[in-house]
């Protein structure tokens, strides 16, 4: 279902957008989902609107090897990617699960700033951002996923979520639509 409308109070959360993720390989370029994200985190911040950073720490608690990392990290593993030029006012959340929900204060934040809508972009489609938007549609929020500001580490994978589980959970749209609505609002 494309994008329809965008609420009063309405958030970007932007998930996993390190250099630790950002460097490995993806089905899209990174830096062009980089590129677009920036665009929108200007966008929402111009307008007064919360823009959400999300970074993995680390994985949660459990026994499965499934999703381990196969390599060292490296010590700016965690820091956001320099485009997305964090801001005081930006609310930055540090998970150590899939999704930016389970095991942090996300929900809570956004319903403090009255926020009913949370807009979605990030690396990677298939897990920080499809747990993230189920986690959200779950909590009762109005849904967007935006599909050319997120990239999976697998095309097929991408493609499925984008095409099979998104529309399910919410609306799908790209970047200028976004902006388009955004610029409606001034």
């Amino acid at each position: 279902m494309p994008l329809t409308k965008l609420d009063t109070m309405v958030a970007l959360v932007v998930i996993d957008l390190q250099k630790g993720i950002v460097d490995l390989p993806t089905a899209h370029p990174a830096s062009e989902i980089v590129n677009q994200t920036a665009q929108l985190v200007r966008a929402f911040r111009k307008r007064g609107l919360p823009v959400v950073l999300v970074n993995a720490s680390g994985r949660a608690p459990g026994r499965t090897d499934a999703g381990a990392l196969k390599f060292p990290l490296l010590q700016d593993w965690m820091e956001l990617v320099p485009e997305l030029d964090p801001q005081p006012g930006d609310y930055l959340v540090t998970k150590q699960r899939l999704g930016a929900f389970i095991g942090t204060s996300l929900d809570e934040s956004l319903r403090q700033r009255g926020v009913t809508q949370v807009i979605l972009t990030g690396i990677s489609t298939s897990a920080g951002v499809e747990s993230t938007a189920r986690s959200a549609y779950d909590y009762g929020y109005n849904v967007v996923l935006v599909v050319d500001a997120m990239t999976d580490r697998d095309a097929d994978t991408h493609r499925h979520s984008v095409e099979k589980v998104f529309p399910r959970i919410g609306e799908t749209t790209i970047t200028n639509d976004v902006l388009r609505l955004l610029g409606e609002r001034s």
